[in-house]
């Protein structure tokens, strides 16, 4: 895959795929977004791959649950050639256990299998107010996806969590204007981790 191929990649998430805090998804201040654009990896995957295009449908505050309710909306609509799907840290922030993320994503990834759209498995970034209860649910969710996307066809893990935390403290965020989600510097560093693994789909 080059510079030259036409991909259309759909984003499904909650606040750190719609660009939180800097950034309000077209989803949530329709039709094309508000704020700073650069507080978003979709922002920065299309400048890395300029030919490719990014739908940013990303809504804050989110739980697995509700994202998987716009599926069909807002991923199967379009027909994607491939989808990113990073969502769980608002299950663990309102204390569901990390199974119940596991089986919403689980069954995401099978649908989208289904319909013949290979996906790129996202793990949960780190916010700095997590408390250890927390960071070992998130920690576990991650386990669980990269351990899926290794035995799963059409599925490639990205590790979304280790571009954006800090090489001192693997539970907090490298940069943040919130201490709750990635500046834009974070975001760009997301971007540069998601193209790689969709390189790794060898998508035709």
């Amino acid at each position: 895959m080059d510079d030259r191929t036409r991909l259309t990649i759909v984003a499904l998430g909650d606040s750190t795929t719609a660009g939180t805090p800097g950034f309000r998804s077209p989803i949530e201040s329709p039709p094309h977004g508000e704020g700073d654009r650069t507080s978003q990896f979709a922002y920065w995957m299309m400048q890395v791959r300029p030919a490719w295009l990014v739908h940013n449908r990303g809504v804050d505050g989110q739980r697995s649950d509700q994202i998987a309710a716009r599926f069909d909306r807002d991923v199967l609509a379009v027909r994607p050639d491939a989808l990113i799907l990073l969502a769980g840290v608002n299950d663990v922030y309102q204390g569901l256990p990390p199974t119940t993320v596991e089986d919403v994503l689980g069954d995401l990834y099978a649908r989208a299998g289904t319909a013949g759209i290979p996906v790129v498995a996202c793990s949960i970034v780190p916010y700095d107010t997590a408390t250890p209860a927390q960071n070992v649910a998130m920690h576990a969710i991650n386990a669980w996806i990269r351990a899926h996307a290794a035995t799963t066809p059409g599925l490639v893990f990205c590790d979304t969590r280790a571009a954006v935390a800090s090489p001192r403290d693997p539970d907090r965020l490298l940069d943040s204007p919130d201490g709750l989600h990635p500046s834009p510097a974070g975001y760009r560093a997301m971007a540069y981790a998601l193209v790689a693994a969709l390189d790794a789909l060898q998508i035709p």
